[in-house]
C-alpha cells in the first residue's frame, strides 16, 4: 500500500510538471503555444542517438565558445549546459533569422539546417548544469541604501529652505512634495541647464548626479502632501473663476494628471506669484506658459495663488521602488523558482554567468533584445537593481530537469 501511495504521488508530481506539455503532444499537428509553434517541441522528443549526434554538432560548431560542457569561460557568452530544450531550439532559430544582428552566434548558425539545430540544442540540454558562478557561502556585498533613503539623505541640504520632507514654511519657497518625478526633474536639469535663470539654484544643483536627482525627486514624491505653511494673499473665490482656464493642462483644483505638468495644489502663493512673472518675462524658458502667462495681470496672479495654496494636494502616482528580492519575486513566475524554470521554453537562469545576466537586462532595457514581456519588466531596472539581480541569480543553485512526454487521453 505504502510503494502504491508513493506511486501515485510521484505520478501526480511528474504530470504536474509535464502537463502543459502533455497536452501540446496530443494536439502537435493542430494548434499553436501561444506564438510558439509545437514543432518547435520536436527537441523533447530527442532520442539518445539524436543527443550523441548533437555533440558532435557541439564540436564543430559551438566548441570554441561554449565549451563542450556548456559552461562557458568567456565574458558575455552564457553558460547553455542544462538549459531547457525548447528554450535553446528558439533562441538558435532567432539568431539564425537575423533578429539579434549580425554576430558571431548568427555567423555560426546561420547555415546550420533544423536537423542539427535540434539535436544540439538537446545535447547541452542533456547536461549537467554549471555550478553557480558565485559561490553560495560568498559574502555578500554591504546592502546599498535603497533609492528612497539616498533620496532622504540627499534632500537633506533642501530642507532649509523647502522646508522638511518638502512642505515650505517660508514665503517665496516652493513646497515640493506632490510633484511628479519626471517634473521635478525636468525642473531642475533646467536650472542645470540655463532654462530656468536663478543664480543659486544653478549653483546648488550644478554638482548632482542623474541618480541623485532621481533619487531627490522620488523622496518627495512619496512624502505625504501638505498644503504649503505660509501665509497667503489675493482673492480664493476670484482665482478660482481665473483658474477655469488652467483645468486642461494643471488639473481640477491644481491636481496635474500629466506627469511633466506640475500640480499646483497647495503651493506656496509667493512662489506662484513669482514663478508666473518669470515666464512673463521670459526667465524661465517655456513656449507653453508662456503666452497663458502673458495675459496674467500681477492682481489675477495674486488671486490664483491664493486659489491653488487652498486646495488639498496630492500624492502623484508613483511606487516605491522594489528591492532585488521583491524583484526576484516576479522574474520566478516564468523562470521558476530561484530561476529554474520548468517550462521547456522559458530560460532557467540559475547559476548563469553575471556577466550575461547584465549584460541581456540591459539589452532588453534599451530594446536591442525585443521581448514584450521582458520589455515591461526591465522597465523599473536602474543600474544597481540590474547588477543585484545578475548576482542574485548568478548564486542559485542551477537544476536540471527532465522532460516526459505523456500520452494523449484516450
Amino acid at each position: 500500500m505504502k510503494r502504491n501511495a508513493q506511486f501515485v504521488f510521484l505520478k501526480r508530481l511528474l504530470t504536474s510538471l509535464v502537463g502543459s506539455l502533455a497536452v501540446t503532444a496530443s494536439v502537435a499537428q493542430t494548434v499553436n503555444l501561444g506564438t510558439v509553434n509545437v514543432a518547435d517541441f520536436k527537441v523533447v522528443y530527442a532520442t539518445g542517438q539524436d543527443v550523441a549526434e548533437g555533440k558532435r554538432v557541439a564540436e564543430t560548431m559551438c566548441v570554441n565558445c561554449h565549451g563542450l560542457n556548456g559552461v562557458s569561460t568567456q565574458k558575455g557568452v552564457p553558460n547553455i549546459a542544462g538549459q531547457r530544450p525548447v528554450y535553446l531550439h528558439l533562441e538558435l532559430k532567432v539568431y539564425q533569422a537575423g533578429a539579434r544582428g549580425v554576430n558571431t552566434m548568427a555567423n555560426t548558425v546561420k547555415y546550420m539546417n533544423d536537423d542539427a539545430i535540434m539535436k544540439v540544442s538537446a545535447y547541452y540540454a542533456s547536461l549537467e548544469p554549471a555550478e553557480a558562478s558565485i559561490p553560495s557561502t560568498a559574502k555578500a556585498a554591504p546592502a546599498k541604501p535603497d533609492a528612497v533613503a539616498s533620496g532622504k539623505a540627499a534632500a537633506a541640504a533642501c530642507g532649509g529652505c523647502h522646508g522638511d520632507a518638502g512642505v515650505s514654511k517660508t514665503a517665496g519657497m516652493p513646497s515640493l512634495v506632490g510633484l511628479d518625478p519626471k517634473y521635478f526633474v525636468a525642473a531642475i536639469n533646467a536650472y542645470k541647464g540655463g532654462q530656468r535663470k536663478h543664480d543659486m539654484m544653478k549653483a546648488l544643483v550644478s554638482e548632482l548626479t542623474e541618480t541623485e536627482i532621481n533619487n531627490i525627486a522620488l523622496y518627495y514624491a512619496l512624502q505625504k502632501p501638505e498644503k504649503a505653511q505660509t501665509p497667503g494673499t489675493g482673492n480664493a473665490a476670484a482665482g478660482k473663476t481665473a483658474a477655469a482656464g488652467c483645468v486642461g493642462c494643471h488639473g481640477e483644483g491644481g491636481v496635474s494628471g500629466q506627469a511633466t505638468t506640475p500640480s499646483l495644489a497647495g503651493q506656496e502663493s509667493q512662489y506662484f506669484v513669482a514663478a508666473m512673472r518669470s515666464y512673463k518675462e521670459g526667465s524661465r524658458s517655456d513656449a507653453t506658459m508662456k503666452g497663458p502667462a502673458s495675459s496674467v495681470d500681477e492682481a489675477t496672479a495674486k488671486n490664483l495663488a491664493a486659489f491653488y495654496a487652498s486646495q488639498a494636494p496630492q500624492a502623484p502616482k508613483v511606487g516605491r521602488p522594489l528591492t532585488v528580492a521583491e524583484w526576484a519575486e516576479r522574474c520566478d513566475r516564468c523562470h521558476g523558482v530561484n530561476g529554474n524554470s520548468t517550462d521547456p521554453r522559458s530560460p532557467a537562469i540559475a547559476s548563469q554567468r553575471v556577466d550575461y545576466l547584465e549584460k541581456v537586462l540591459r539589452s532588453y532595457k534599451k530594446g536591442e533584445r525585443k521581448s514584450k514581456e521582458m520589455v515591461v519588466m526591465t522597465e523599473g531596472l536602474d543600474d544597481a537593481l540590474v547588477e543585484g539581480l545578475a548576482k542574485y541569480y548568478a548564486r542559485q543553485k542551477a537544476r536540471a530537469i527532465a522532460y516526459l512526454v505523456l500520452p494523449p487521453p484516450k
